[in-house]
């Protein structure tokens, strides 16, 4: 693996139960989260941002940040689960919650962000899209609070979101709408909200139709992401084609730390997304498109250690090729 390249995968789900050994409630391996991070490093893969989802996901995703120097996390409560304010009895109680839980955070240097907030239209069964919305609106104003970006979730639900992203462009210093799978029309509504990043990931980049859509969005307001353990990139996918690096993987009942779980996304496949991205673009420098990438993710998350590097880089006017 080049050294040369530079990577922030932005979606780890490190609280998920598979990164503990556990699928579908059977126990198939010890947790491994030590042996998974040592390959994301040795791929180039520089930090991760652990994504929370709830307000107890939230405080895992925290305990789980303070295990390692370059882990950071989120806090928020994803759309599908949204009903936990209600649900808690005190709906200003469980969002104050959220507020000490994030000051701790950004005190202990690690929450970066607010999210993963937004609307999910595809999973209504877990929480209707009123509910959704309320408390998408009422975490522009954590975000607001505490002075964070946010980390976003868009799915079959453009129209609401961005009108409700809209009515509080005022209240978020910037964001990425992440694990971006949408239409190209959905991609020219987000690329409007000039403080607003695109994340991809293997989810965007299934179909000829994605890779078209991903062809338009500029790299300098992009990001990348694995969203694991979700979202890998799979041989039946478009953007397979693109890969260039692969993992010795084994099936989970027969784990082995120095393999890859078969079918379980983990942070060292962001370099995967970094080269479909550059074989659909037709970017032949993958390094150089690897500082913009990690740049714009810095000016967003860190915006306090911007990567000299890219900052020299971007200076100098020559554009991505």
């Amino acid at each position: 693996m080049s050294s040369a390249v530079r990577m922030i995968d932005i979606a780890v789900n490190f609280t998920d139960y598979m990164f503990k050994g556990i699928y579908n409630g059977r126990q198939c391996h010890a947790a491994d989260i030590p042996a998974v991070l040592a390959r994301a490093w040795s791929a180039g893969v520089d930090r991760i941002i652990v994504t929370g989802g709830s307000l107890q996901e939230s405080k895992e995703a925290l305990a789980i940040a303070e295990t390692d120097g370059r882990l950071f996390c989120t806090v928020g409560v994803h759309p599908t689960r949204c009903k936990e304010f209600e649900e808690s009895g005190d709906p200003d109680q469980h969002f104050q919650a959220l507020v000490s839980l994030a000051q701790e955070g950004i005190q202990k240097g690690k929450v970066v962000a607010i999210g993963e907030c937004g609307l999910d239209y595809d999973r209504l069964q877990f929480c209707p899209a009123e509910i959704q919305k309320k408390y998408f609106e009422k975490q522009f104003e954590l975000a607001e609070a505490v002075k964070l970006p946010m980390f976003l979730h868009m799915r079959a639900a453009a129209g609401d979101f961005c009108d409700i992203l809209a009515q509080n462009k005022e209240r978020f210093v910037s964001g990425v709408a992440h694990s971006f799978t949408g239409s190209a029309e959905d991609r020219d509504r987000l690329l409007s909200f000039e403080n607003l990043f695109i994340g991809i990931n293997g989810c965007s980049l299934k179909t000829h139709d994605n890779l078209d859509v991903l062809r338009r969005i500029p790299v300098e307001r992009m990001m990348i992401e694995t969203d694991s353990p979700y979202c890998e990139i799979r041989s039946t996918h478009a953007g397979r084609q693109f890969v260039k690096s692969d993992w010795p993987s084994k099936k989970k009942e027969k784990y082995d730390h120095d393999s890859t779980v078969k079918g379980r996304n983990e942070p060292c496949f962001v370099r995967q997304v970094l080269e479909v991205v550059a074989g659909s673009k037709g970017i032949g420098d993958l390094e150089r498109l690897s500082k913009v990438l990690y740049h714009n993710t810095c000016r967003v998350f860190f915006p306090n250690d911007l990567d000299t590097a890219a900052d020299a880089l971007l200076e100098s006017g020559h554009n991505v090729q």
